[in-house]
């Protein structure tokens, strides 16, 4: 199934990812931000950056790969900002069904 296959998700998926680049700094960290968010949606076996990359990007996998790495390790993002910005834009019935 793809994101387009399910009404509105695209749009909820979009919403949620610019939540997220508004505590992430830089505009150019968003690009990676949505390739990251996508990857970790799509079906593949391991959920770590060269994977990711393969599915993200199948015709440029290295370059994809680099970089998400650089995104996940080097760059200097704030996981608390994050993690605190995800329950803002998390639907409440889906956090209660998670708990």
């Amino acid at each position: 199934m793809s994101l387009q296959d399910c009404a509105g998700s695209d749009e909820r998926f979009s919403s949620y990812v610019e939540g997220l680049a508004g505590v992430i700094g830089h505009a150019d960290r968003v690009k990676p931000l949505r390739d990251y968010c996508s990857g970790l949606l799509m079906p593949c076996e391991r959920k770590s950056v060269e994977p990711l990359a393969a599915v993200t990007a199948p015709g440029r996998t290295a370059a994809q790969h680099q970089s998400l790495l650089h995104f996940v390790g080097q760059a200097s993002w704030s996981d608390e900002k994050v993690l605190a910005k995800v329950p803002q834009l998390t639907p409440t019935a889906v956090l209660a069904a998670s708990s």
